[in-house]
């Protein structure tokens, strides 16, 4: 009855593309010509809400927990693992229910034709995306074709999306290596690559069309959009002012495009500069926090006019609940309470900024841990931050940064040049700016504190 009601994609190629340590595999994609000369791309996404009824205790616990944590040495699913890793998860050679968004693109990955519907898939291949990069770099590999051909897709979609004044926020994430014990015995600094792309792409494609065909079907009905607003004028002012002192420029007011496209040529501009990271801190701070609401205001930083969360319901609750929404407006069904999903939409929001809060203080602690056994080591690094108290510095093989106190520096009376950005001695006017190289010795490391402290050797 079940497979009936479902379109069958399980003779079509179709594959998982996730992080190598990953057990939950929430999405899917297929490919195959169609017989006008066209493509048809399958974003299939894991089918939890066929298994997770409203209103029962594991619904009633996800929507408490609303998102799943993913601390450095250990993960606090938002469903049971017999489901997030086991019935849900889209594991290879095995049938699966999906929820799909199949596109019929030209060459160009223009979408001529798209359809919502229910699926029944069986992933040939679980890759992780070290092993698509590979491929995508020229390595022999199963589904080459079909990575070649979704990659050159994803690149022309990302390409209308800047052209349309999308932000490129792509930054590099710390990454430990852990013992058995969970104990970190590796650091070392992960960027986006293009298989990570080729798969954004995809998410974005289907979150977009989704909430777009729910926003524009006429009737309004309540719906969980994910919103992010334009930047505060205020902020967008303190931050052109903020990067003046480094010689850089921007638009803070124009039109919504050239404000985006202002603020990309200027994070293409501090690429490999010793301010980088800094400026790329204060950019993302003058921009407004992407939340879930009822009420659609668009995607700034995407550039799209309407966008949701569809793609990732095993691990969080808003795409759970737009799955159902979805379900019931398909079926032709009315639009349910505003109020109800309105709240549900803030709690989601609150509960994602804890779990920012937590995956972050998580990475912290583990950076504190791993330097804990180098106390006493010396190291090359960069000054990353420099405050009234102290400078602060980035070691430069694995990113870990620490603080020198300013009480530290002792050949001298420091204090904080603000026009500058920089500290300055009273008497000899040395000065210790951002970007500068020193070379450091790990002094102390406090793990309840989550704090490194170093000492200047040169």
């Amino acid at each position: 009855e079940e497979v009936a009601r479902r379109e069958d994609f399980r003779k079509v190629a179709t594959f998982t593309v996730d992080p190598h340590d990953a057990k939950d595999f929430d999405d899917a994609l297929s490919l195959r010509k169609l017989p006008n000369g066209r493509w048809e791309v399958g974003v299939h996404i894991a089918d939890v809400t066929y298994y997770v009824k409203p209103g029962s205790l594991i619904d009633k616990e996800a929507e408490k927990r609303a998102t799943s944590v993913y601390l450095v040495d250990r993960t606090i699913p938002m469903l049971p693992e017999r489901l997030s890793n086991g019935l849900c998860s889209l594991r290879p050679n095995e049938d699966k229910c999906c929820y799909s968004c199949i596109f019929e693109m030209d060459n160009h990955a223009v979408v001529k034709k798209y359809r919502i519907v229910h699926t029944l898939i069986n992933s040939d291949r679980r890759f992780a995306y070290e092993e698509v990069q590979d491929i995508i770099d020229g390595a022999e590999g199963d589904f080459k074709e079909e990575i070649h051909q979704l990659n050159a897709f994803a690149k022309q979609l990302r390409q209308k999306r800047f052209a349309a004044g999308a932000i490129n926020f792509d930054r590099w994430e710390m990454k430990f290596n852990i013992d058995e014990k969970g104990k970190p015995i590796g650091v070392y600094v992960k960027s986006a690559t293009q298989s990570n792309q080729l798969i954004e792409e995809f998410m974005l494609l289907a979150n977009r069309t989704v909430a777009t065909h729910i926003g524009q079907s006429g009737a309004p009905k309540t719906f969980v959009y994910r919103v992010h607003d334009l930047p505060d004028a205020e902020k967008l002012e303190d931050l052109m002012q903020f990067i003046k002192r480094f010689g850089y420029k921007m638009k803070a007011s124009g039109s919504k495009t050239e404000v985006a496209k202002s603020i990309n040529n200027l994070l293409d501009q501090v690429q490999g500069k010793s301010e980088e990271n800094l400026i790329e801190t204060v950019a993302i701070r003058s921009m407004a926090k992407a939340i879930y609401s009822t009420v659609n205001k668009g995607h700034y930083g995407l550039a799209f006019d309407y966008y949701t969360h569809f793609t990732s319901p095993i691990r969080r609750y808003p795409d759970m609940l737009v799955h159902r929404l979805l379900d019931r407006y398909l079926a032709g069904g009315r639009s349910v309470s505003q109020d109800t999903y309105e709240e549900w939409c803030q709690h989601s929001s609150a509960m994602e900024q804890l779990a920012a809060q937590a995956e972050r203080a998580s990475i912290k602690y583990k950076m504190v841990e791993f330097m804990a056994e180098r106390v006493g080591n010396t190291y090359e690094g960069v000054i990353s931050g420099v405050t009234e108290w102290g400078l602060y510095v980035e070691i430069n093989e694995n990113k870990c940064e620490g603080m020198i106190p300013i009480r530290e520096l002792d050949d001298d009376f420091y204090e904080f040049d603000e026009k500058s950005y920089c500290l300055k001695g009273r008497r000899q006017h040395k000065c210790y700016q951002l970007g500068q190289p020193v070379t450091i010795q790990v002094t102390r490391a406090n793990l309840e504190r989550k704090q490194l402290d170093f000492s200047l050797v040169k």
